[in-house]
């Protein structure tokens, strides 16, 4: 049924979306932008299962994989980084997989996926060495240049993270600190959410070999669910230290704060008899040597002497 299905397989019939480029007896169908022209050509050609089809229209799939009687089918998510929003975003990608062809689906936003279709579709050597082996040799490539392309997002993230703990220890604005903490917590916490249900699926393929999938599960399909695993590692490090960046900001501030109402308060307390004293002597009743030419300066002495003996009081019990 495949090898009529290829044949019958052509641009002309599939949409604007849906390019194609075959090597011996594999093809691939790359499925950009998808709508129900695309997904009813998908279901006409291949006759695949509509809850499939209909997973592929569906940006809110957690990753997953489905063996059916001659083809898998999986969803995955690879992380995309927004500069914009400096956060990164899952971008869906499904593929059916069989002994003679594989189809990916997905919005038409990862780069790597397009750039090594075009690389196989515009040069004959590269397209002989990613098709010379099987379908699962095209699947292993795929999914390795999209998980090659986590680690550059992961290290947005960990310059982030150095640029914070930098920042933190060299007295950097601390409400710029505090968005930018906010900021890198979110993108860990959003990159965290994509990689963890990854691990899953990738496993499943290291550790399941199916028929039309002839390459070795544990050798290729491995080496990425290592990849995903020291992603999600370094991942639970960066966690655990923007917590902890989090803490010492936190703490630093406090601190700061602390020293600021301490100054504060020691102005308050010495301000306070100086007060009383100004506020005695503004009284419109008769007082102590007002009649006196030195009455002013007498009443600024005292005044000085308060506050000298206060700022005394205060540093000889180390209240600054």
């Amino acid at each position: 049924m495949s090898g009529e299905l290829m044949v019958r397989a052509k641009p002309v019939n599939a949409g604007p979306n849906i390019r194609k480029v075959s090597h011996g007896a594999i093809t691939w169908l790359d499925v950009a932008e998808p709508g129900l022209a695309e997904m009813e050509y998908l279901r006409r050609t291949f006759n695949f299962h509509p809850l499939a089809l209909e997973d592929c229209l569906s940006q809110v799939q957690l990753p997953k994989l489905d063996n059916y009687d001659d083809y898998l089918f999986l969803v995955m998510h690879f992380p995309q980084f927004r500069r914009s929003s400096r956060l990164t975003e899952p971008a869906q990608v499904s593929f059916f997989v069989s002994s003679d062809y594989i189809i990916t689906v997905h919005s038409g936003e990862l780069q790597p996926l397009l750039k090594l279709f075009s690389d196989c579709e515009n040069e004959e050597k590269f397209r002989s060495a990613v098709f010379g082996h099987d379908s699962g040799h095209v699947l292993y490539r795929i999914l390795a240049d999209l998980v090659a392309s986590m680690f550059p997002i992961l290290s947005i993230v960990i310059k982030m993270v150095d640029e914070l703990e930098a920042g933190i220890f060299e007295s950097a604005s601390a409400e710029l600190l505090t968005r930018k903490l906010s900021i890198t917590r979110r993108d860990i916490l959003s990159y965290r959410r994509i990689v963890r249900p990854q691990i899953g699926v990738m496993e499943l393929l290291e550790s399941t070999e199916y028929p039309f999938l002839k390459v070795d599960p544990d050798v290729y399909f491995g080496d990425l669910a290592d990849s995903m695993r020291r992603i999600w590692v370094e991942l639970d490090d960066l966690r655990d230290m923007i917590e902890g960046l989090s803490g010492a900001h936190i703490s630093l501030t406090s601190q700061q704060t602390n020293q600021v109402m301490r100054v504060l308060t020691i102005i308050a307390t010495i301000m306070l008899p100086l007060t009383v004293v100004t506020g005695l002597y503004g009284m419109n009743v008769a007082l102590p040597i007002e009649e006196s030419p030195w009455a002013f300066w007498v009443v600024l002495g005292v005044m000085v002497v308060i506050a000298v003996g206060m700022l005394t009081f205060f540093r000889l019990r180390r209240w600054f």
